[in-house]
């Protein structure tokens, strides 16, 4: 069984403290929400699991099988911004996403799973900020990785977006997979109870 720990982990930003000696523990099938107010350390904590920002101190680790490539490499984030190429149509980002990633999945069952199928051939810069969204949660399911840090996920999405996207967190806790994002479970409506039973809440400081 994987295990994604932190232990003693303390983030700098701009030379304030935003935390120190955190500790944490998922095992495969389990979500953790993080709660807090604004600048209290969520997205940097997630940026930190993710290997984008370096502990000021403690240590991050992901173990329990053979599999030696760093976190980075096995983990999908998604952050408040919505990666894709403008010029590019939504199925080329998928293709795109699905080498860059080192993926060997046809991208369409990606596109069906968040609603896009219709739009593969549309250029991506003609899409609303909720279909934006979706383009990115496609990622998700376009290429396997068992941990996955979201950070405010369901934003821009409409009730049925939400839907949609907690099933897609259903569905990879039920194979094993871990989620961790700040906010997971704010705004994904009636679907929140089915992810509350799998979830473990981190309520960060307030700002300094």
């Amino acid at each position: 069984m994987l295990r994604l720990s932190a232990t003693g982990l303390g983030c700098v930003r701009g030379f304030r403290n935003v935390f120190n000696d955190l500790n944490l523990q998922l095992s495969s099938g389990d979500a953790l929400a993080l709660t807090g107010p604004n600048g209290a350390g969520k997205s940097s904590l997630l940026r930190l699991l993710a290997g984008l920002l370096h502990p000021a101190a403690g240590r991050v680790a992901l173990e329990g099988d053979t599999d030696e490539r760093a976190i980075a490499e096995r983990a999908h984030y998604l952050g408040h911004l919505d990666a894709f190429k403008s010029a590019l149509t939504v199925g080329e980002n998928i293709e795109f996403w699905v080498h860059y990633l080192g993926g060997d999945r046809n991208a369409a069952p990606a596109l069906a799973a968040v609603g896009l199928e219709q739009l593969a051939h549309l250029p991506a810069a003609y899409l609303s900020a909720g279909q934006r969204r979706r383009l990115s949660l496609a990622r998700l399911i376009a290429v396997s990785r068992p941990l996955w840090l979201l950070d405010e996920p369901a934003s821009a999405l409409d009730s049925a977006g939400q839907e949609m996207l907690a099933g897609l967190m259903r569905t990879h806790l039920a194979s094993g997979g871990r989620i961790n994002g700040s906010l997971l479970l704010g705004g994904v409506g009636q679907e929140q109870s089915d992810i509350d039973r799998a979830s473990v809440f981190c309520r960060l400081g307030r700002r300094a």
